[in-house]
């Protein structure tokens, strides 16, 4: 019977008060009780806490997933307002002051705090995770390794984090500079074997340097706790179209990874440092720029090496059920990224008079509204 690479999406949001588009510094606990009476297991609290993280449960198909994130997304949106609140999809807030934030009271979260210090703080962020789950005849640290070259694309097609602080980054995707911050994040290292990998967990276990594996941030790992590989690298995505594509298309890369054990295994020091500088260009120019390929060693734009990769798996997307989802991440080649969008709004507003902080507050009346628009459009696609 043919493996049917299981998969699962989580999503972290900022909390905004919709009055005045700032985020919500302290969350009450009646807004999670309730969040968690109609959610359930769905949602979780979040290190700070002006987010908020919902997960779907494991999915066999798109249209399921579909279903849980736009549902989740529909709940949460429904219940901030009854408390004068909102909820944005977007890897940084535009306007947030780091310094501003509160810690989660949690006893994960509390340890996470003292041992981070102002890092946690300063961790105003939120990403997309991307659970698939993996053969048992397969090594998820082989996979994670093998993996590597195609992370600074799902990152290019993710961004939406061009602000920080209420000030234009130049940069598409600013969430992985604080991400970068923390300790065991980036990119993994080229570990081989499994035998390698839990050498180097189980050495910083026994040293109580941390609780167990879930406390490393790379950009993409196995689960601690799930037989999957959890992508981390990307942004979240404003629009619920562009998540569903990005885990359809990494899905679809896992499969075609696993039935290609041989591919990207020679992966060497200098090929790792080049993903690092494509993951870089990532951040800088989204999907506007170019990425080395690493088999030509030339520079090529993200949109021809997109291309080229849906080509590569799309025999596999066809076989999962998703290659309807892999079109809209081609498309996303044409409309553009969340931070394109705001980068669009924001000199949109200061080109027609308005000062920096009225267009930044235009930035978050527009995400407020994309991150809730898709709504509608999920759930007829999903009918």
């Amino acid at each position: 019977m043919e493996h049917p690479y299981t998969f699962g999406i989580e999503e972290e949001y900022f909390v905004f008060q919709r009055r005045t588009g700032a985020v919500q510094e302290t969350m009450s606990a009646q807004f999670f009780d309730e969040a968690r009476q109609m959610l359930g297991k769905h949602v979780t609290r979040e290190l700070l806490q002006s987010q908020i993280e919902i997960a779907t449960t494991p999915c066999r198909n798109m249209r399921d997933a579909r279903l849980q994130l736009v549902g989740c997304r529909q709940a949460l949106q429904d219940l901030a307002f009854k408390h004068d609140l909102g909820i944005l999809a977007s890897g940084t807030h535009p306007s947030a002051e780091w310094s501003e934030q509160h810690p989660t009271q949690a006893s994960r979260y509390g340890k996470v705090t003292r041992d981070l210090q102002m890092l946690a703080r300063r961790k105003m962020i939120c990403g997309m995770h991307v659970h698939v789950e993996i053969p048992q005849e397969r090594s998820r640290v082989d996979l994670m390794t093998r993996m590597l070259p195609y992370l600074p694309l799902l990152l290019a097609l993710s961004t939406s984090s061009p602000f920080w602080q209420a000030r234009p980054t130049g940069l598409m995707g600013y969430r992985q500079n604080i991400y970068a911050e923390l300790p065991r994040s980036g990119l993994p290292d080229l570990f081989r074997r499994e035998e390698d990998y839990r050498t180097y967990v189980d050495t910083l276990v026994s040293n109580r340097i941390i609780d167990d594996a879930s406390f490393l941030w790379w950009a993409i790992r196995p689960s601690s706790h799930l037989p999957t590989l959890e992508l981390r690298i990307t942004d979240v995505c404003t629009n619920v179209e562009d998540a569903l594509a990005i885990a359809a298309l990494y899905r679809s890369l896992v499969r075609y990874l696993s039935r290609k054990p041989d591919l990207n295994r020679g992966l060497t020091s200098p090929g790792r440092a080049i993903v690092e500088e494509n993951k870089w260009r990532a951040q800088r120019y989204g999907i506007h720029g170019s990425l080395i390929d690493l088999h030509s060693g030339q520079a090529r734009s993200a949109a021809n090496m997109l291309t080229e990769l849906l080509d590569l798996v799309w025999e596999d997307a066809e076989l999962l059920g998703c290659s309807e989802e892999l079109a809209t991440a081609q498309m996303i080649l044409r409309t553009g990224t969340s931070a394109d969008g705001q980068l669009a709004v924001y000199e949109e507003r200061i080109a027609a008079g308005a000062t920096a902080e009225e267009a930044i507050r235009a930035v978050v009346s527009w995400l407020a509204d994309r991150t809730a628009a898709p709504l509608a459009a999920g759930l007829a696609a999903s009918g």
